[in-house]
């Protein structure tokens, strides 16, 4: 163990993909993890494949304040682990991009972000401790073309953990992003398929158009992202706050 069991992690957007990974490393190390989504299917899945530690917490929409504080009502409690990662990217050339899902896209990437955070915040300022831990994305630090909101949201999920973390500095409270490069997930599947549709490639081709951006010549894996999280969230990280992580395979490089 490293200092994880009994800990209570809440993970958002934990149904699929990194937040599963995320979910499943921590449960691994005998943390009590809260898996929180939309949709009960997948989190219910999860939750019986992680046995008793983990709850699934269906209808917790990080957009919707009221939703949150029921869901953080059907928890494991007060919050020592928050890993924000619920998210939403739509793809399409900047001239086409609606206002509305300008808005759904900040809403579910960076406002839902902020909402979590406010509401978990206050107990872990009355326990003296915690961890945040952002999942942004190298679209937080570059920037990616037909993808405007979600670089928009992204860079703003990073500037709200440097902020953050400059204001709970003395509260050893720790705030932190990581940011995965293109990773093999559901996410980025649809993203390999509006290429493909567009551009009449094979999903081959498009996948493959992806992971030549990383040096390492591949998509990031769901799980190395969750070990940079369980990295960060462990109580020997404490001096480590405010940064922005790229697990990327080295295509982001910032001093």
């Amino acid at each position: 163990m490293s200092g994880f069991a009994g800990r209570h992690v809440l993970v958002t957007g934990a149904g699929t993909g990194i937040g599963a990974a995320i979910a499943t490393a921590f449960a691994a190390e005998g943390a009590h993890v809260s898996l929180c989504g939309r949709r009960a299917a997948p989190l219910q899945a999860l939750a019986t494949q992680l046995g008793e530690t983990a709850r699934a917490i269906d209808g917790f929409d990080v957009t919707d304040a009221a939703a949150i504080f029921r869901g953080l009502a059907r928890s494991w409690g007060r919050v020592d682990i928050l890993v924000n990662n619920a998210g939403e990217v739509q793809s399409g050339p900047f001239a086409a991009l609606t206002q509305d899902a300008w808005n759904a896209t900040l809403s579910a990437n960076l406002t839902g972000t902020f909402l979590v955070t406010q509401a978990v915040l206050p107990a872990m300022r009355e326990a003296g401790s915690g961890r945040i831990i952002n999942v942004a994305s190298t679209a937080g630090l570059i920037g990616y073309p037909y993808v405007a909101a979600y670089v928009a949201a992204k860079h703003g999920v990073v500037g709200l953990t440097r902020a953050l973390a400059l204001e709970l500095a003395r509260t050893s409270i720790t705030v932190n992003a990581v940011c995965p490069g293109f990773t093999d997930t559901p996410l980025v599947d649809r993203s390999i398929a509006t290429i493909a549709a567009k551009t009449g490639r094979s999903d081959e081709e498009a996948r493959a158009q992806l992971a030549r951006s990383n040096p390492l010549g591949r998509l990031v894996r769901p799980e190395e992202v969750a070990q940079a999280v369980l990295w960060l969230a462990q109580y020997g990280s404490a001096a480590i706050t405010g940064q922005a992580i790229a697990v990327a395979g080295g295509e982001v490089m910032v001093g």
